[in-house]
């Protein structure tokens, strides 16, 4: 009876250790997919945010994006958030603006003008773009062609992400807040 109870014994004592290190070797084996699920995902994430940053810098370059603007900050007053299509678009040969506006005009504005928004066209105009350390972008432009219009700076991140401040003769300066497209 002794010498079946030593076996029994020693029986549960070989499967517990070969349990064991069937556990362990289960639990390594997870451990190192896992971390290489999460190294493929970051990859994957770091892949997709330098082709972001590349398309950004390739469109601005180009002279060829557009701008989408989603809220609106006059000089005096509370940010206003835009609901509808605002944009303002780049070409290499011409500037298309549809933007809206919130503040006080000062002269050269007819009382009969419905539409006060910044709306024009240019074909003559300066485009400075500078790329900073960082990767963020400063474009200056300087419309030749469009009345009481005398620049607008936009400000890119490396994300996308944008501001725009138009500068008038005749109009309080404005910022509009948006992303790159």
């Amino acid at each position: 009876m002794e010498f079946l109870l030593y076996n029994f014994v020693e029986s549960v004592s070989v499967i517990h250790r070969v349990s064991m290190k069937t556990l362990k070797l289960l639990f390594v084996l997870v451990l190192i997919v896992g971390i290489g699920t999460t190294t493929k995902a970051q990859t994957t994430r770091s892949t997709k945010k330098a082709a972001k940053q590349a398309a950004i810098k390739k469109s601005i370059e180009g002279r060829n994006f557009t701008f989408d603007a989603n809220q609106a900050t006059p000089l005096a007053g509370a940010p206003k958030t835009l609901t509808g299509t605002y944009d303002l678009h780049i070409k290499a040969d011409s500037i298309i603006s549809f933007l809206p506006y919130f503040g006080r005009a000062y002269f050269d504005v007819g009382y009969n003008e419905t539409d006060m928004g910044i709306k024009f066209t240019s074909t003559k105009f300066d485009y400075q773009a500078v790329e900073k350390k960082n990767g963020s972008w400063i474009i200056t432009i300087k419309p030749g062609d469009v009345k009481n219009i005398e620049s607008l700076i936009l400000l890119i991140s490396v994300d996308g992400y944008a501001s725009l401040t138009v500068t008038s003769t005749n109009r309080d300066v404005i910022s509009y807040d948006g992303y790159l497209k």
